[in-house]
């Protein structure tokens, strides 16, 4: 390996933080047209048991919000940011990775509902706010998931992104689960 050869290695790839910028909003841009020129029909495929296609998405909406909230504990713990917590207990790395697999698997079955089932809309401020960050729940986490396996980005990558996916999901929740739970009440199962 020459001189030149161990520079370049050594150095930071000067394109990582628009490959996954890039592949980001490629994703989340791709899902959004699906859905667009796929206006569905409001059938459910499955509604798991619940009594309505909406009362199952939001149930499951509000499953992973509360593992988004194991996410976010679990990244500040790992991270040294919880107040108290000096180091994170070894079996907390494990809990945030499958956190997220079970948060993401759940997830896809929400958001196959809503592209499948119900499409783009763009009827009212909220749900076109919800169907904009619903797609980028998607690109987020695949800039997230890239960036985790490309070295030489900042350090502030990964937080920013964990960070920018958690918030992303929480407007999902509140223009979706809340405002069910809110309009019909928290229905049964």
């Amino acid at each position: 390996m020459t001189s030149t050869e161990a520079v370049r290695t050594n150095q930071p790839p000067r394109w990582g933080l628009a490959a996954v910028a890039g592949l980001g909003l490629v994703v989340a841009a791709i899902l959004a047209a699906y859905a667009r020129i796929h206006p569905g029909n409001g059938a459910a495929i499955t509604t798991l048991g619940f009594s309505t296609l909406l009362a199952m998405k939001s149930w499951l909406c509000t499953a992973v919000i509360a593992l988004v909230v194991v996410q976010v504990l679990s990244a500040l713990a790992m991270w040294g940011r919880l107040p108290g917590v000096s180091s994170a207990p070894s079996w907390v790395s494990p809990l945030h990775r499958w956190s997220g697999t079970v948060a993401f698997l759940i997830s896809v079955l929400v958001a196959f509902h809503c592209v499948w089932s119900l499409g783009f809309d763009d009827s009212s401020a909220r749900t076109l706010i919800h169907s904009l960050a619903g797609c980028l729940v998607y690109g987020v986490f695949a800039a997230k998931m890239l960036s985790l396996r490309l070295p030489g980005l900042p350090g502030w990558t990964l937080p920013v992104l964990g960070g920018a996916l958690a918030v992303v999901l929480t407007v999902v929740w509140f223009t979706s689960a809340l405002w069910f739970f809110t309009v019909s009440g928290i229905p049964a199962y």
